[in-house]
């Protein structure tokens, strides 16, 4: 096991994503392998759509299979795969993309009021419910006073966990704050003096034998061996409608008959067979039918 020691506190999470977004270049792009190009998939008699997805099996494994299904239709989709979560939206924002595919609703939401761009969620690809666990202790209420929680650093989703401790009368935050706005700073009572760890959240499932108790997705905890049976605290259906995974594109395009070619390739038979014996189906796509843009345009920030 890691040192206690290694599970550090970061930066505010706030100054950290408005200093990745501002860094977010095209000298920045390319460096990181999200070369800048011109996004084909809306105009013309192009056959190619251009995709930025992150570099992770509920990801890449749905691409490769939309990526078969839409060549056997006469298109090309071109999939770029990256590992952070800041240059995606900059590079659909700017046509450099025709879409992305990395993030919830609530995220795209919060990047778009952040940063001022206008990216759109285009339609739902799987559902990513999340909670709180441990490899220490079997409930809530073993959880001793002054224990070490880590909690995601970006803004999007550091106030889940708050909201679930919340919701448990372990702590008591600020009425009428958003869920993606939600952070320590509202935290009004803390009676078992909890310590909040931010950290990132590709590392929640490598930190968490270093906490007390620690914030992970699903798909995470059924990787490392512990399923939502044993969680401490877990969303409930309506809690993770903001945290559905969509593919978002710039305005416009979820229309055009890339977007809908799209769209059929993702929201396909083989895409949903796929996800429901991953993980034994810790991902869902019963969002399908629903439309993303209501759903955004309902979150409040």
């Amino acid at each position: 096991m890691t040192p206690r020691s290694s599970l550090t506190s970061r930066p505010s999470r706030r100054a950290l994503l408005a200093g990745l977004a501002g860094v977010g270049s095209a000298a920045l792009l390319t460096g990181c392998g999200l070369r800048t190009g011109t996004a084909a998939g809306g105009g013309g008699a192009s056959r190619t759509i251009t995709l930025c997805a992150t570099e992770d099996a509920p990801y890449q494994e749905p691409v490769r299979i939309a990526e078969r299904l839409l060549a056997e239709r006469g298109w090309e989709l071109k999939t770029t795969f990256v590992t952070d979560i800041i240059q995606p939206n900059i590079a659909v924002d700017r046509g450099e993309f025709d879409a992305n595919f990395f993030q919830h609703i609530a995220h795209l939401k919060q990047f778009n009021a952040d940063n001022g761009t206008s990216v759109v969620p285009a339609f739902n690809v799987y559902t990513s419910p999340a909670g709180l666990f441990s490899t220490r202790y079997s409930s809530l209420e073993e959880l001793p006073d002054g224990a070490r929680i880590s909690v995601p650093v970006d803004p999007s989703n550091n106030g889940r966990a708050l909201r679930l401790l919340a919701q448990a009368g372990r702590i008591t935050v600020r009425e009428g704050v958003s869920v993606i706005r939600l952070s320590q700073h509202d935290i009004t009572a803390n009676p078992h003096g909890y310590e909040f760890v931010e950290v990132d959240q590709q590392s929640l499932a490598l930190t968490i034998e270093d906490a007390d108790a620690g914030f992970l997705f699903a798909r995470q905890s059924a990787k490392i061996g512990l399923p939502i049976s044993e969680s401490l605290l877990f969303e409930t259906a309506e809690d993770a409608v903001p945290f559905r995974v969509v593919v978002a594109t710039r305005e416009g395009f979820r229309d055009t008959e890339a977007g809908r070619a799209l769209r059929e390739a993702f929201q396909s038979e083989e895409v949903r067979r796929w996800y429901a014996d991953y993980l034994d189906g810790a991902l869902g796509t019963e969002a399908w039918g629903d439309d993303p843009q209501e759903a955004i345009a309902a979150l409040e920030i």
